[in-house]
């Protein structure tokens, strides 16, 4: 990776800064104006804009921190002093002039070092039948399905327990003691509790079943999808706004391989685009939840989560997003897209 490439200019709109910072892998871009630096642009930046229903074409610099975090030349040792001291994870050393000469970035296992540690309970949904990944499913349930040499399953507990989650409930049902036998099987330094359910119960219908058994903020999550953010940055929105829910969205970009035509009255053209690109938030199917959620749900009546979450909603409860990048979120409920998961956990 080059310098280049962490840096924008400020005519970049927030959609292609989101698509860089997806592509950089790190948290924050540089901007820069006559090859200098003049501001810096973090994920948290972009995302406060898109929660107070900023534009995604809107320009960087109505975004951007003007008075960025930078050092003059340096030692590495002296630059990480400045970066934990100021909690950044990426910090430009400039030489005379204010262009940027290189950018010290820490590495994954001193990132990792110096997270929170969150230590929530995470229900995981694993009892369907996975009907879109037929055939694997008539073999396997989904939850164990290979991506790479681990299930789906156990990735998603991995990556949970890099944020200190250590207790994991599973809603079971399709082919549940395939589920219980390869999770009690192998060494794990983390407890999971298997909750039976008898009759298909829904995407939210299940957490029922939990009742007295989790009463504390929770992590759900579906058991084919993987979202790679920092938990403890979304618990951490979940908290400061007082959300009962709190969902993770993904951006998702398509580009229209057609020109779109708009019509009018009496059939004449009212508008014409060739092949448009559309922007939209979608549901990963992850979420950070309130215990009384579970509390207040009927026992044994089949719902699915996003009605439970239209139901809070309608009553005025808080309930809010949390936006992350395209390439943030890999789901492999559909055969096309499981490749695609594949792929990308063996680079």
């Amino acid at each position: 990776m080059e310098i280049k490439d962490f840096l924008i200019g400020e005519e970049y709109t927030i959609l292609e800064a989101m698509e860089r910072l997806d592509a950089v892998a790190r948290k924050v871009l540089f901007i820069v104006k006559d090859e200098k630096l003049v501001a810096a642009l973090t994920d948290g930046d972009v995302r406060r804009w898109i929660l107070k229903k900023g534009e995604l074409n809107a320009v960087v610099r109505n975004v951007a921190n003007y008075s960025p975090k930078y050092l003059e030349e340096c030692t590495r040792e002296e630059a990480l002093a400045f970066m934990k001291k100021h909690s950044i994870e990426a910090l430009p050393i400039l030489e005379s002039g204010g262009r940027i000469k290189r950018i010290v970035l820490w590495d994954e296992k001193e990132v990792i070092s110096h997270r929170e540690c969150l230590d929530l309970p995470v229900v995981m949904m694993a009892g369907g039948q996975g009907k879109r990944l037929y055939p694997y499913t008539n073999i396997l349930p989904k939850p164990l399905i290979p991506i790479g040499e681990l299930p789906i399953a156990e990735h998603i507990i991995n990556q949970f327990c890099k944020f200190g989650c250590q207790e994991f409930y599973l809603i079971v049902n399709h082919k549940k003691n395939m589920i219980k036998a390869y999770f009690n099987e192998i060494e794990k330094d983390y407890s999971v509790f298997y909750v039976d359910e008898e009759i298909p119960l829904g995407t939210g219908g299940g957490l029922s079943l939990l009742k007295g058994k989790v009463d504390s903020t929770f992590i759900l999550t579906n058991c084919d999808i993987l979202v790679e953010e920092d938990f403890t940055k979304i618990y951490r929105l979940h908290k400061e706004q007082k959300h009962m829910i709190t969902m993770v969205c993904s951006l998702k970009n398509f580009s229209i391989p057609y020109g779109v035509v708009e019509i009018g009255e009496d059939g004449n053209i009212a508008g014409m685009q060739e092949k448009p690109h559309l922007s939209f938030f979608t549901n990963t199917g992850c979420y950070i939840v309130e215990p009384e959620v579970i509390r207040e749900l009927e026992e044994d009546t089949p719902v699915s989560f996003p009605d439970i979450i239209e139901k809070y909603r309608k009553q005025g409860k808080r309930v809010g997003v949390y936006p992350i990048g395209e390439n943030a979120w890999m789901d492999m409920g559909q055969l096309d897209e499981m490749e695609r998961m594949c792929s990308r956990m063996e680079k």
